[in-house]
């Protein structure tokens, strides 16, 4: 597949502000934490489809209610980074492909989808759209924004209301932008261990690995996106399997059920891949959304980032060796430690930190050849599928093809009957093996 990029503008806010005052929104802690990069994600519809024009004049109807999307970073006075409110514009790409959709074979994950995006690399708009027109009539969307402005909940609610401007509906719910609600208590009280969780001593940053500059090697060997579908059917046996006889008295949830299985499987890879020895020890980042767990909660209307992280840590090889249950239980008490006072403390801590201060976020897990650290995005509950623009859902969605060691993506299936896609990037020899491994329930 070939795409040929025909126009590249900026499309601003319909109601863009004409002053020469740029407001300027401050990060919240949260922001703070988020990964200093675009996530890409790809949609993909059959005919009928709504014009490039109608599509583009529908977004900027939108960016006049999330105005974020379309300014810049800057930064105050003090010198703190900030959102500048300058209706600059989103980058709106309009290409073209030279085969049908069938032909490109857009599927499975390929490096064939980044030619569904513009740049990628540190591009300095916040938000990017392209359009590619198949000779079919079948349209690609790629979207990617930066993740320190807002996290993959409020993305798929602005994609939503893209969609409905598109279709000339009336009443589109509102973002709520106020990001000063999350301010430390009365007394402050560091109740857990921040300081080498979500932060670290800034001398010690050139110990960590960025995984968003990998070069697409993982211990000297290729990284590859491996996509793996479950049903209904199949995620019912795994959900079984994990609760069945368990000693804990716990029935897991279908998420905990299926990251548990995944990560299983992820071990009997590494140890199938003779990577057995060289990885003693595992670890999984797993995002939390924080909108329901916090006491008042979160309106889900909230535009930005309201995500910390749990980190289930097992044996390699015991992980390996046990039953599915086992690993669910350890997500399980990891992730239900991640709730109301958690984030608060965490809201507290990171609000006393100070300019000057030794203490800088911590993006990433330590590299190490001890432990094979997994990062896992969850999507599911998220109204990504909901994204239509007037000729129905999409027949395809899926994040894009970005090798970031260790980096799962856990999504609900574009089919829209329940199942879910499991999109895992490792070492070729790793994704090889694992291709024999997580379709054993046992």
């Amino acid at each position: 597949m070939k795409t040929q990029q025909e126009t590249s503008k900026l499309v601003k806010p319909m109601l863009h502000n004409p002053s020469n005052d740029t407001p300027k929104i401050s990060l919240t802690v949260f922001d703070l934490v988020a990964e200093d990069g675009h996530i890409p994600i790809i949609y993909v519809y059959r005919p009928p489809t709504p014009s490039n024009a109608a599509l583009e004049l529908a977004l900027g109807e939108v960016l006049s209610d999330y105005r974020e999307l379309a300014g810049r970073f800057g930064t105050d006075e003090k010198g703190k980074r900030v959102i500048l409110l300058n209706d600059e514009g989103l980058r709106f790409v309009e290409a073209f492909t030279d085969c049908t959709l069938d032909e490109a074979q857009l599927f499975n994950p390929s490096e064939a989808l980044l030619g569904l995006h513009p740049c990628l690399d540190s591009p300095k708009e916040l938000a990017q759209v392209q359009l590619t027109r198949f000779t079919c009539g079948s349209l690609a969307v790629g979207f990617s924004a930066n993740h320190m402005m807002c996290d993959g909940y409020s993305v798929s609610r602005f994609l939503v209301a893209w969609g409905q401007a598109c279709r000339g509906t009336v009443d589109i719910p509102s973002p709520l932008h106020d990001r000063t609600i999350f301010v430390p208590r009365d007394s402050s009280r560091f109740e857990f261990e921040h300081s080498d969780v979500e932060f670290q001593n800034k001398n010690n940053v050139e110990e960590y690995c960025c995984i968003n500059n990998s070069n697409g090697v993982m211990g000297g060997d290729i990284l590859v996106m491996h996509k793996t579908h479950f049903t209904l059917e199949m995620l019912s046996k795994i959900r079984a399997k994990a609760s069945k006889d368990s000693n804990y008295n716990h029935s897991y949830s279908m998420f905990e059920s299926l990251v548990g299985h995944v990560w299983r499987a992820v071990a009997r890879a590494c140890t199938a891949a003779d990577d057995g020895d060289r990885y003693k020890a595992t670890c999984l980042k797993i995002a939390v959304n924080g909108r329901r767990r916090m006491t008042p909660r979160v309106p889900d209307e909230y535009f930005g980032n309201v995500v910390l992280w749990a980190y289930p840590k097992a044996n390699m090889k015991e992980l390996a060796s046990e039953p599915v249950r086992y690993a669910a239980k350890s997500i399980h008490d990891a992730v239900s430690k991640v709730k109301d006072n958690y984030f608060k403390s965490f809201i507290d801590f990171a609000s006393s930190i100070e300019e000057g201060d030794e203490l800088v976020p911590k993006l990433n897990l330590s590299e190490s050849d001890v432990c094979l650290n997994l990062y896992i995005d969850s999507w599911l509950g998220f109204p990504f599928c909901d994204l239509d623009f007037g000729g129905g859902k999409p027949c395809m969605f899926m994040p894009s093809y970005r090798t970031w060691p260790g980096h799962i993506y856990v999504v609900p299936s574009y089919v829209g009957d329940g199942s879910i896609d499991v999109f895992v990037t490792l070492s070729k020899t790793q994704v090889s093996c694992f291709k024999e491994t997580w379709f054993l329930i046992d």
